[in-house]
């Protein structure tokens, strides 16, 4: 089974590649959002995150209060306690990528997307097959997270210059596809990707 790491800078889109990827029957693992189902109660992630940064992360009724998190995370002189999120986080993550991959490769499941915006920082692009990134041009990003997040212009700036260049994703991948929103132009690569892997569609 080709497992295939889709990531790429805040904005740039990378559910549509998802969506088109999925027409052609690949399913995809969205991490974020296993990582949103691992917060739920009872939670190993959870319990490990708390024993970390203290119950003054937790609401009232036992959940992830991710504003108190990120106060303490994102403080400045806080790097330490940002890696020790991350390396948690990655791990409780990964382990339930690999296991949800091994149920798709039980099924003789051709490919696999794995939409992982923290896929190089996880270290898990070391195990897919093929890394393809996806990127924008800046305006559209921006005007992509404002929308999606109900940020601020100077907010959503500040996220997207805290991001990798899109130099730093080119050097690490073996494919990079330009979502500016021209539907046909993204599909017609699709499907020259899956010729090239090999993917019955």
């Amino acid at each position: 089974m080709l497992t295939i790491g889709l990531t790429g800078p805040s904005g740039a889109g990378k559910g549509v590649i998802a969506s088109l990827l999925a027409g052609y029957g690949v399913p995809s693992i969205d991490t974020d959002k296993v990582y949103h189902d691992l917060l739920i109660p009872p939670s190993a992630c959870l319990d490990e995150l708390s024993a970390r940064f203290g119950t003054g992360i937790l609401t009232p009724d036992g959940m992830l209060n991710r504003g108190a998190l990120a106060a303490i995370v994102f403080a400045e002189g806080h790097g330490t306690d940002l890696a020790d999120l991350n390396t948690i986080t990655h791990r409780h993550i990964l382990a339930k990528a690999r296991e949800m991959l091994a149920a798709y490769a039980a099924q003789g499941v051709p490919a696999v997307l794995v939409d992982a915006p923290q896929l190089f920082e996880s270290g898990f692009d070391a195990e897919c097959g093929f890394i393809l990134s996806v990127l924008a041009p800046y305006a559209l990003r921006l005007a992509r997270i404002m929308a999606r997040d109900g940020l601020d212009e100077a907010r959503a700036k500040a996220r997207l210059d805290a991001s990798h260049t899109d130099d730093f994703f080119r050097e690490r991948s073996d494919a990079v596809m330009i979502n500016d929103g021209a539907l046909d132009a993204m599909e017609a690569e699709v499907r020259r990707l899956l010729t090239a892997w090999e993917v019955d569609v």
